[in-house]
């Protein structure tokens, strides 16, 4: 029985227990309400630089690729190359034909400043002239270019392969930005005899 009774005054302490913690917002009854500013301003806190953020757009500011970029960025300046550096604009020539899609960026005079192809990504064989590989080519020669101060680029297609609007995305997408985009193809006005026809 006296453990009984023993048990039972500790069954109540345990119930007193969260009294103390009844106590505390009933004896700061002012308190909840500076217990509530407390919270807040932790929360505002935390949410005010993201506040900033939101009043710049409207909405929750999501990283650009430039922002994803600034430290790969920071690393590729450090390594020198030759020919003009500090080129904020010039040109994206795009050659995607059947087999194969080779960018090369130049800057106004036409000096090449950066490039890639299919072979150089690792690509092999068929995949060569996907419109996947067509992506990632124009995002490697993307970065090395923008590593010199490249900015805003007018592109050149030229071709009739599967990785000429892939290119142009992937190029947007990086954060270059594109004034215009120019077709080149070639097209004969009956001047040469036309090779005959494939076979299949």
């Amino acid at each position: 029985m006296a453990e009984e009774k023993s048990a039972a005054p500790k069954k109540e302490k345990k119930p007193k227990a969260p009294k103390p913690e009844g106590a505390a917002p009933a004896a700061g009854a002012p308190a909840p309400e500076g217990a509530a500013p407390e919270a807040s301003p932790k929360g505002e806190a935390a949410a005010a630089p993201a506040a900033p953020k939101e009043m710049i757009g409207g909405v929750a500011k999501q990283p650009t690729a430039e922002d994803l970029l600034k430290e790969e960025m920071g690393t590729i300046k450090v390594r020198k190359a030759k020919g003009s550096k500090n080129v904020t604009s010039g040109y994206v020539n795009v050659l995607a034909s059947f087999n194969n899609t080779i960018v090369s960026i130049t800057d106004l005079k036409g000096q090449v400043i950066a490039w890639s192809s299919a072979g150089k990504c690792n690509f092999r064989g068929s995949r060569k002239s996907t419109a996947y590989a067509a992506q990632v080519i124009a995002q490697d020669a993307a970065r090395n270019a923008m590593s010199h101060g490249l900015k805003d680029v007018v592109i050149r297609v030229s071709g009739p392969g599967l990785g000429r609007d892939s290119a142009i995305r992937a190029l947007q997408a990086i954060g270059l930005e594109v004034t215009s985009i120019v077709d080149v193809t070639p097209i004969p006005h009956n001047g040469c005899r036309p090779r005959k026809r494939r076979r299949v």
